[in-house]
């Protein structure tokens, strides 16, 4: 996994997880939709990445 993507990937997790925490704290259920897809994301860049890494070995 280059460390380019693999930072991305984190970055997103993070920042979806801190957007999901938001949202349930003040009752926006739109904001929560928002850090779980952003979640999500994260976590489907990783296992690209992983995947690529597998490829190469």
């Amino acid at each position: 996994m280059t460390a380019n993507e693999k930072a991305k990937a984190k970055v997103e997790q993070a920042s979806g997880a801190a957007k999901e925490t938001a949202g349930r704290a003040v009752g926006n259920e739109r904001l929560t939709a928002e850090g779980r897809a952003e979640q999500m994301k994260g976590d489907a860049r990783q296992a690209k990445e992983k995947t690529k890494d597998i490829g190469k070995h």
